[in-house]
């Protein structure tokens, strides 16, 4: 079994949508949740996924699957929206909506 970057895809999104990462022959590569891609440094991924991680952005789920080696390298990429995602940070529940008063 193959433990490096190559073999990961990271899944961050809330229940209406996913973004994914992971790591090509050319780099880190983003897909955004209308299929958009976008190349990224190590750097930039961190910064988008440490957020969701430490859980200042409570709603959001993160997933990390394992694939062979190989298995992302043409035009096949992980399912957008998987099932069975595990919520790291936040919770799966509907966030609650926050009302202003009408002094504000």
């Amino acid at each position: 079994m193959k433990l490096t970057n190559d073999t990961y895809v990271v899944l961050m999104g809330t229940r209406n949508f996913t973004e994914r990462y992971y790591r090509d022959r050319r780099g880190w590569l983003k897909i955004s949740a209308r299929g958009r891609k976008f190349r990224m440094t190590a750097e930039q991924v961190l910064n988008h996924l440490l957020p969701a991680l430490a859980g200042i952005k409570p709603n959001l789920i993160l997933k990390v699957e394992h694939h062979d080696p190989g298995s992302l390298t043409s035009n096949h990429h992980p399912d957008p929206a998987p099932t069975g995602r595990a919520a790291v940070a936040g919770s799966l529940e509907k966030p609650k909506m926050r009302h202003r008063s009408a002094a504000a």
